[in-house]
């Protein structure tokens, strides 16, 4: 096992621990679909904010495109998790790992929460208007990426991510 795949499980391991960490449910289409819905429209938000130069808005919109989305994937398999860094733990340790999404969206995805955390909680600071660029640039990509692989996730697929989550869970 590679160290950043111990890292995961480690994290994934705390977040079950936590009140709303990770929780494994009944698989929703009706709220994937929900969460496919708000990815697409954080996506014509993110158009508009790049239209109106919304630095701000940009990181935002581009961020919650791709978290959405992967949240709609998470729902599809039964699984929740209302802590951001967790759900993103949750796409390292159960998609990439399992070979389901390639390591460069999960580092997009990475790079897009920096990005919006940066211009959230940092104004005082200057945004690198390259990275901002690349990143908006590549979040349609990643809602059409993550929308694929919702649609041809099988169900022996869904049983093994599920099963690799649960024998994650602590038993203390």
């Amino acid at each position: 096992m590679k160290s950043k795949d111990k890292d995961s499980k480690s994290h994934v391991s705390w977040c079950w621990k936590q009140k709303r960490g990770i929780k494994l449910e009944e698989p929703n289409d009706n709220l994937c679909k929900a969460y496919i819905e708000k990815a697409k429209s954080a996506l014509n938000m993110l158009d508009s904010a790049i239209e109106k130069e919304e630095i701000d808005w940009i990181a935002t919109t581009a961020y919650y495109s791709r978290y959405f989305v992967l949240y709609a994937l998470l729902q599809k398999c039964g699984i929740k998790s209302e802590i951001h860094d967790c759900t993103i733990s949750l796409m390292h340790f159960l998609l990439v790992e399992e070979n389901i999404v390639e390591e460069q969206f999960y580092t997009e995805l990475l790079l897009a929460k920096e990005l919006r955390v940066d211009t959230q909680y940092y104004v005082t600071e200057q945004i690198d208007k390259e990275k901002l660029k690349t990143d908006s640039a590549t979040a349609r990509n990643f809602v059409l990426k993550m929308e694929e692989v919702i649609e041809k996730i099988t169900e022996t697929q869904i049983q093994k991510i599920k099963q690799k989550l649960t024998n994650a869970r602590p038993h203390d």
